[in-house]
C-alpha cells in the first residue's frame, strides 16, 4: 500500500454491467474507501435508476457512453462471459484501466485479443475476482515463498456444491456461450492450484460429466495438472447439489458466512416450480441490482462474513509439510506437528482484489492477476474440455509464471 502519499485518494470506478457478479461484489464497495462508485452501463433502466439513487454520478445505456466519461478511471467488467472481449477492447482505447470477471473470455481468440489490446493501449488489465485472491490461500503462497515448507509437489482440490440448479439464463447451460461448469467454476479451481504450484501447466488430462438432460452442459469434472516443474495437481468439482463440500470445510460457505446443514436441497426445490427457462431467467433477475431481491446501497446493511472466501477442499503438499488453508486459518502439518496460524476475518469481503486494482492504477504496478495470467488458467478450461472430448492429454502453449508479491 502507499500509504500517506496517497492519503484520501479514491480511485473513480465506473461498472458495467449490474447483475449478480456486481451484487457480490457489492459488500466490498461499500466499505472499502479507496474507492468511490461514479458511473455505470446497464441496458435494464430499474438498474440504472436505482444506481444513481443510491451512488449518485452517471448512469449510461452503453459501455461506449461509460467509457466516454471523463470522471471514470477504471471500470469493473461484470457482464456475461461473451460481451468481455468488446467491451474491454472500447475500454482500452479508451484508456480505462479494467478489472474484468473471470473467464477472461469465452474463446482464447477473444482472450488474446484483450490481452494485446490492453499492452497496446499501456493500461492495466486484472482478471477477478477469483477464488485465488482468497486470503488463505495467499498466507499459504506467502509461506512457500519464504522457503519454510520447500516446493510444492503435489495438489488436491475438491469441490461439490449447487452450482448447476441455481437460476441460469438459457445460455449459461450452453458450453458454447460459456455455461456449464468448466467455464464458471474450474477457471476458480484452476487460478487457485496454478498460483500454489507456480502457474506453469504443462499438459490437461480431464473428463468431464453432462448427466442432466434438463441441463444440457457440463455440471462436474476431474482433471490431472502437471506443471513444468514435475509437481502435479488434481481437480475435482460437481455442481449437481448432492454431496455438499463445504461440509469438510467447516460449514463455512463459499463467501465465508456461516452455512446450515438445513438447506440440503433447497436449489432444485427453488427451480422445481417454474414452467419455462423465461421464467427461470426472470428468477434469477431478481438475485441482480434493481431487481425485486434488492441488493441496493440502501438496503440494511449486509454483516460481515465470519471468516475468508473458499472454494473447497484445498491441500498442497510440499516437500518438507503439506498446507490446508481453511476460511479462518491455515494448517501446517510438519513432520512432528500440525501447526495452526488463525486468519481474523475480512474489515472488508474480497479487499486482496481491490489492493491489486488500487496497486496497478495509482502505482503503477503490474498486478499478478493480469490479462496473460487470465488467458493461461482459460487455456486450462479449453484443455478441459479438449481433453474429455478426444480422451487424450493436452499440451499447454500459454502458460505464464506466478510471478510473487
Amino acid at each position: 500500500m502507499s500509504g500517506g502519499r496517497e492519503a484520501g485518494r479514491q480511485v473513480r470506478l465506473g461498472i458495467c454491467g449490474l447483475g449478480r457478479a456486481f451484487m457480490l461484489m457489492l459488500p466490498t464497495f461499500r466499505r472499502d474507501a479507496r474507492f468511490r462508485l461514479v458511473a455505470a452501463a446497464t441496458p435494464g433502466e430499474a438498474g440504472r435508476a436505482r444506481f444513481v439513487r443510491d451512488f449518485g454520478g452517471r448512469a449510461y445505456a452503453t459501455m461506449a457512453e461509460l467509457c466516454a466519461d471523463p470522471e471514470v478511471e477504471a471500470i469493473y467488467v461484470a457482464s456475461p462471459h461473451q460481451f468481455h472481449a468488446e467491451q474491454v477492447a472500447q475500454a482500452a482505447a479508451a484508456g480505462k484501466h479494467l478489472l474484468v470477471e473471470k473467464p477472461l473470455a469465452v474463446s482464447l481468440e477473444d482472450g488474446k485479443a484483450m490481452v494485446a489490446a490492453a499492452e497496446t493501449a499501456g493500461i492495466h488489465l486484472i482478471v477477478g475476482p477469483s477464488h485465488s485472491f482468497d486470503r488463505p490461500v495467499l498466507e499459504a503462497r506467502a509461506l512457500i515463498d519464504s522457503g519454510a515448507v520447500g516446493r510444492v509437489r503435489m495438489i488436491q482440490a475438491l469441490n461439490y456444491t449447487d452450482f448447476l440448479y441455481r437460476p441460469r439464463r438459457p445460455e449459461e447451460l450452453v458450453t458454447a456461450e460459456g455455461g456449464g461448469v468448466v467455464f464458471s467454476q474450474a477457471v476458480h479451481q484452476i487460478d487457485v492450484v496454478r498460483l500454489l504450484g507456480g502457474g506453469l501447466v504443462r499438459s490437461v488430462r480431464a473428463m468431464t460429466g453432462d448427466w442432466d438432460p434438463e441441463r444440457p452442459t457440463e455440471g462436474a469434472y476431474a482433471l490431472l495438472l502437471d506443471f513444468e516443474d514435475g509437481a502435479f495437481a488434481s481437480l475435482t468439482y460437481s455442481g449437481y447439489a448432492r454431496f455438499d463440500s463445504d461440509e469438510l470445510m467447516g460449514w463455512f460457505g463459499e463467501l465465508g458466512s456461516r452455512k446450515s446443514p438445513a438447506g440440503y436441497g433447497r436449489a432444485r426445490r427453488a427451480l422445481r416450480g417454474l414452467a419455462s427457462a423465461a421464467e427461470e431467467a426472470a428468477l434469477k433477475r431478481t438475485r441482480t441490482y434493481g431487481g425485486s431481491g434488492g441488493g441496493g446501497a440502501g438496503d440494511r446493511e449486509p454483516p460481515l462474513p465470519a471468516a475468508h472466501e473458499h472454494f473447497g477442499f484445498l491441500l498442497a503438499s510440499c516437500e518438507k509439510a503439506d498446507l490446508r488453508p481453511l476460511p479462518d486459518r491455515l494448517l501446517v502439518y510438519g513432520d512432528e506437528a500440525i501447526e495452526e496460524r488463525p486468519i481474523p476475518a475480512p474489515e472488508v469481503p474480497r479487499r486482496e482484489v481491490m489492493d491489486e486494482l488500487w496497486a496497478a492504477v495509482v502505482e503503477d504496478r503490474a498486478p499478478l492477476h493480469s490479462g496473460a495470467w487470465g488467458l493461461a488458467s482459460l487455456e486450462v478450461c479449453h484443455g478441459i474440455l479438449r481433453s474429455a472430448a478426444e480422451r487424450r492429454e493436452i499440451m499447454m502453449t500459454l502458460q505464464v509464471p506466478y510471478r510473487g508479491e
